[in-house]
């Protein structure tokens, strides 16, 4: 059922995806030639005024066709002769709906929470050597880590793991002003637990507090930023070295990862929380993933856009839109290359294992 769920997702996030698109082509006066639920050969369709609109036989992905997206089209409904900040609405519109379905699973998850942990020090351990008068103090909200926002609780142990060493730049709320704390030893203790394990502690503890409608909301939203912050540091972190390709998962992976998570999951309603949460953090993902400047990519699309209208306002001539064609179709050829790496070592993890 698990994997099930996550197949409808991915159809779900693209459906979407192109829904924005087709939307935002139909207010913008783009004439859509097809609209395609899934791919492959049909298995219905109907034309209804100048577009098609059909069902496919493969349930992965979808369409929107727009008359002249690659250039070349005589028709003055066509993509290519669309005014620039119109091409630029329906470029995005796709990552945008995809940003949106993030954010409402967001929501969702969310609404039934009653308390959440806030990054607001309620108190310190009696080994703790990172309070006093030059240090922190109780009531102070962790804001920023090391130049990285902290949008909950979570981030504050995500940064300090992603920034090894006992020396930060801390910024903290005190008394409704902004104290920074450069260069601050934030000092580790070794704590023993009951059963005998060891952990390394800062000895601080943090604020519990009951939610309102507000406050679920509030919490939502930073989760879908914080998801934002993620995919910036995991390409980040893959651009520096920092992680390989090899660790990097396609669907197959989140799949895989999904299912294991939902079987772990102690009740259905977890497991089913569990999903959505992992649907919203996908959804934030593709969304952010797309308007990448890539070509082939809607983000290398928009950037096409902006270039060739900057080049067509200074020079008054008009740039033969196959060049930008060969680009992303180059590009496309190199991403489902990549795409087609990360798939076969995504299977071959899950049958060695």
């Amino acid at each position: 059922m698990s994997v099930l769920f996550a197949i409808l997702l991915f159809s779900f996030l693209i459906f979407i995806h192109e829904l924005g698109h087709f939307v935002a082509a139909k207010l913008s006066g783009v004439q859509v030639n097809e609209f395609s639920v899934f791919m492959g050969p049909a298995l219905w369709s109907k034309q209804i005024g100048q577009t098609l609109y059909s069902v496919r036989l493969v349930p992965i992905g979808g369409y929107c066709a727009m008359e002249g997206e690659d250039g070349g089209s005589d028709d003055p409904r066509s993509f290519d002769k669309a005014a620039w900040w119109k091409r630029l609405i329906i470029l995005v519109a796709g990552a945008a709906m995809n940003f949106l379905v993030g954010v409402l699973l967001m929501v969702v998850i969310y609404l039934p929470a009653q308390q959440t942990v806030e990054p607001v020090i309620s108190g310190f351990e009696s080994y703790c050597t990172i309070n006093g008068e030059d240090g922190l103090r109780v009531g102070d909200r962790i804001v920023e880590l090391d130049g990285e926002k902290i949008y909950v609780q979570s981030d504050f142990s995500m940064l300090l793991q992603l920034n090894p060493g006992e020396i930060h730049d801390l910024v903290v709320e005190r008394d409704g002003k902004k104290i920074t704390l450069p260069n601050f030893r934030m000092e580790t203790h070794t704590v023993t637990a009951e059963d005998g394990s060891t952990r390394e502690m800062y000895g601080m503890n943090f604020t519990l507090k009951r939610m309102d409608l507000a406050g679920k909301l509030s919490y939502a939203w930073n989760q879908s930023m914080d998801t934002v912050r993620l995919v910036r540091l995991s390409l980040q972190m893959l651009v520096k070295g920092q992680v390989g390709l090899g660790e990097v998962s396609g669907p197959v992976g989140i799949v895989q990862q999904m299912s294991v998570v939902a079987d772990s999951s102690p009740t259905k309603l977890d497991a089913l929380m569990n999903m959505l949460y992992f649907g919203g953090f996908i959804a934030i993902n593709l969304a952010v993933m797309n308007l990448l400047p890539i070509p082939a990519l809607d983000g290398g699309r928009v950037v096409g856009v902006l270039i060739t209208t900057a080049v067509e306002a200074v020079t008054k001539k008009k740039i033969n839109p196959k060049y930008e064609g060969y680009l992303h179709g180059a590009g496309m050829v190199l991403l489902l290359g990549l795409m087609a790496l990360i798939m076969f070592k995504d299977i071959f993890v899950l049958i060695r294992g």
